[in-house]
């Protein structure tokens, strides 16, 4: 089911999200709804605030990335099989060199802007089926990851961005809190009541 995606603006993406347990009130409803309204908005990620949720899941799929030329066929391979469900993700490590990439977000819809993120990461966390993990990720694998591990932080991308950047985009960001930006999926704005 598709459900609709929370506008900047909108408190609970400032939330920091609590962990949950494998009893979590219909948990597996929950991620099959975040993975068709991910699917429905073309992302490659979305976690559990940009529904509504402050706890501790966000989803990753990267096979829209994978037809880059830029990439190597291993790298294209890698990034079209990548789907995978993160609860209770816990940021072990950030290292390697910081590399810059144009990001976006399903909640900040027709903003993108050059985020400089570290090219590795180690990140805890448990699969769908409560299994632990211990994993590290490089390259866009990582930045998608660090992407949504900071919605469940409360940090959204905007947040990295120089105070220049943050000016240019002001009038933007209200018009998304106003319910003045129109993407072709279904929003929930923060200052615009019954729209979504």
């Amino acid at each position: 089911m598709i459900i609709p995606i929370y506008g900047y603006g909108e408190p609970v993406l400032r939330q920091v999200g609590e962990e949950i347990t494998p009893n979590y009130p219909n948990l597996s409803a929950i991620i099959d709804n975040m993975y068709d309204t991910m699917y429905n908005a073309y992302g490659v990620g979305l976690a559990a605030p940009q529904v509504g949720l402050p706890i501790r899941l966000f989803i990753i799929d990267t096979e829209p990335f994978s037809d880059s030329n830029d990439l190597t066929k291993d790298e294209q391979l890698q990034l079209k099989n990548f789907k995978k469900t993160f609860i209770n993700a816990k940021m072990i490590l950030e290292d390697g060199k910081e590399w810059g990439f144009n990001e976006g977000c399903l909640s900040i819809p027709d903003v993108r802007e050059d985020v400089y993120r570290n090219e590795r990461i180690t990140i805890e966390y448990c699969d769908e089926n409560f299994n632990k993990k211990t994993e590290v990720f490089d390259g866009l694998i990582a930045r998608v990851i660090q992407h949504e591990y900071d919605h469940i932080e409360g940090v959204l991308f905007t947040d990295k961005i120089s105070m220049l950047k943050k000016t240019l985009i002001k009038k933007k960001l209200q018009n998304i809190m106003d319910g003045k930006s129109f993407p072709d999926y279904r929003m929930k704005f923060a200052n615009k009541k019954g729209r979504s």
